[in-house]
């Protein structure tokens, strides 16, 4: 049985997640998350831990967003848009088993890769080609896929970057592969 309990948005997300990882999930409805599903998701950290895995678009950043002020110590799995897309639009319900087993993979948490933690600097984004760049949403959507922390703006990427610790070689490594594919 898989230990933690994965926060999606609704029942058709519930039905892919048992799919490809036979795991409990709790649904929020959508992005008007009630008191009494933000209690359950507390005691589900509490007792078994949880992961975030929300649609990668704006309502689904804004659970994601929702539940992580309230639950600190969520762990965050995310998928890219390619991943999620569908002919009916775009989700968790529309990503294959083999995604979401990745997703789930690449989870992170508040304790972030490993290695010695020095944190990201604004100055780094803006070195990067991640802030102030012609092509600085497709380099920021494709270093999110790269870290494992989803498609976010400059600011967000920057607090993600901190909330996820991630490492100052986990940075290079992505933004290498990132030059290797040209972008």
């Amino acid at each position: 049985m898989f230990q933690e309990m994965i926060v999606v948005e609704g029942k058709d997300d519930t039905t892919a997640v048992r799919r490809a990882i036979g795991a409990d999930t709790i649904e929020t409805g959508g992005s008007a998350i009630g008191e009494n599903v933000l209690r359950r998701i507390e005691l589900a950290q509490e007792r078994r831990g949880v992961i975030i895995l929300t649609d990668p678009d704006a309502p689904g950043e804004r659970i994601r967003k929702i539940v992580a002020e309230r639950v600190p110590g969520a762990k965050h799995a995310f998928l890219t848009k390619d991943e999620a897309r569908g002919s009916r639009g775009l989700g968790v319900e529309h990503a294959s088993d083999e995604a979401i087993r990745r997703a789930i993979d690449r989870v992170r948490g508040p304790e972030g890769g490993v290695g010695e933690l020095q944190e990201i600097e604004w100055s780094d984004l803006l070195d990067a080609g991640l802030i102030v760049h012609a092509s600085s949403a497709r380099r920021r959507e494709r270093m999110g896929e790269l870290l494992g922390i989803g498609y976010a703006n400059g600011k967000q990427f920057h607090k993600r970057c901190l909330m996820f610790r991630i490492t100052r070689e986990e940075f290079v490594a992505a933004l290498e592969q990132l030059e290797r594919e040209g972008l």
